[in-house]
This record gives structure tokens, sequence and C-alpha cells, in this order.
């Protein structure tokens, strides 16, 4: 590890100035993508800045009909919380099984977004509520946010505040994972809203996408039948030592029937 200079901060304004004052300053959430990259001596911030203090950036509140959620809100705390169990039971599911217990308990949905790793599980939800996500500079519609294989809209010196989720009819999420690191291989967000159905696969491809002929299907037939027959294409999906494209193509069908039986 590179030696550099650490802070603490206990507000987003004291976030900023550290930030405009820094030669290459780094943002740091829970740490588990990039405390390892420090480690290995892949990146050499001059200053890295930890959020854990920032309270600004915590808490979950309903806000109109859906639920805003604060970027420093650990995934333990977003499963547990009675607010988005009620409101988006879908959501909480999904922060059930990110990662195991110590990192659902120190990560946090707002670095998870920021990092934007093709297997993680919050991008099925940004796209699939069609959430907002809120920075110090602006707010983003979450149909803009991801914009490639660890790439999202920010910029370089933008923060996330909080993500708002509208309240959808009903949504799951399923996902087969990595038996060694709960990354999902292939997960599945199926959300039921006012404006139609949405499928938004995450793990198969570079970033998380919508299932467009699964999107058609349920719009006349909402179970797990209408989808039983389709099957993505594989040209564009992730091949590597956990799976090949094929297989993620079918895995992609059998995860999204689990997700949309859920809501049976």
């Amino acid at each position: 590890m590179y030696a550099f200079n650490y802070h603490k901060p206990t507000s987003l304004a004291e976030v900023q100035s550290l930030l405009a004052k820094a030669e290459d300053g780094k943002l740091l959430a829970g740490g588990h993508t990039y405390i390892p990259t420090l480690k290995q001596r892949l990146a050499q911030p001059s200053d890295v800045i930890d959020l854990s203090g920032v309270a600004e950036l915590k808490g979950i509140e309903e806000e109109a009909g859906g639920v805003t959620i604060g970027a420093m809100t650990t995934h333990g705390q977003i499963a547990r919380s009675e607010i988005v169990r009620r409101v988006i039971p879908g959501l909480a599911g999904m922060a059930a099984v990110v990662g195991d217990p110590q990192v659902r308990n120190r990560g946090t949905m707002g670095g998870a977004l920021a990092n934007n790793d093709p297997a993680s599980d919050y991008p099925g939800a940004v796209i699939g509520l069609a959430a907002t996500i809120r920075t110090d500079k602006r707010e983003i519609a979450g149909d803009d946010f991801i914009t490639g294989m660890f790439e999202t809209a920010l910029e370089e010196d933008e923060i996330i505040r909080a993500i708002h989720f509208p309240r959808p009819k009903r949504s799951a999420y399923e996902k087969f994972r990595n038996p060694a690191s709960r990354y999902a291989l292939v997960g599945s967000f199926v959300a039921d809203l006012e404006s139609g159905p949405r499928v938004v696969i995450t793990g198969a491809g570079p970033c998380a996408f919508r299932w467009t002929d699964a999107e058609q299907a349920l719009a006349s037939n909402f179970t797990s039948d209408a989808v039983a027959s389709l099957r993505a294409d594989p040209t564009d999906l992730n091949s590597d030592l956990h799976a090949s494209a094929e297989y993620r193509a079918h895995l992609i069908t059998v995860i999204t029937k689990r997700a949309v039986a859920k809501l049976g």
C-alpha cells in the first residue's frame, strides 16, 4: 500500500472541501473494493476521505410514496428496515442476499452503486424501479446512471447523497450466486410498475441491462410461464472461468422465472 493522507470528515461540506483541496482524493465508503485495490498497489491516491462519519449520508425514510435511502446506509440496515420491507419488499430482499453478514454490515448502497461492479445487485433495482440518484450536484435518472462496466454518469468529484426508489405495484429479486463471493453470476430484478413490467439482468453482461423480451411477455401475461420459452442472446454476455456466455443466457431464463414466481 502506498502512503496517503487519511481523513474522516463529519459533514458533506467538509468532504467537498477535502476533495477540492486534494491532488488526487478518493472517497471511501464500505471499502470492500477500494481497500483491496490499495493493498495491491493498484491505486496511489494522495488522500483517502472516509465517509463513514458523515451522518447526513445515512438513513432511510418514506418519501412521496416510495423510499429514500442515504448513500452510506449499509446493506444490512436496508434488509432489516421496517420501511423498506413494507414499501418495497423486493428491495429489502435484494439487500438481504448481498455478500455475507460481514459484507452486509459494512458495505453501503452508495459505494456499491458508485463502483458499479458488473455482478453487483443494486443496479437491477435502480433501473428496475426507475430510481433517482441524488448527488451533491444534481439528480440522475436510474435509467441514465449506468454507462458501462465499472462506469457511471458520476463526475470525478460528484458524491452520491441518497437514492430515491418509487414504490412499485410489486417486485422481486432472484440471483444465482457464485458460492465463494456471493456475487451474481446472473441476477434478475422483476418489477411491476404503473408504466408496465421491468426486468433487469445483472451479472450476465458488462453491466446491468433490461431484458425487453421478458418485459413484453409479462405485459400480457404476468406469470412465470410467460418467460419460460424465452432465450436471451448470449452474444454480448460475459464468459469466464465461472460460467460461459451460453450458460449465463440459460440462467437468465431460469432466474427470471423464479423471480416472477415469487410474485405469483
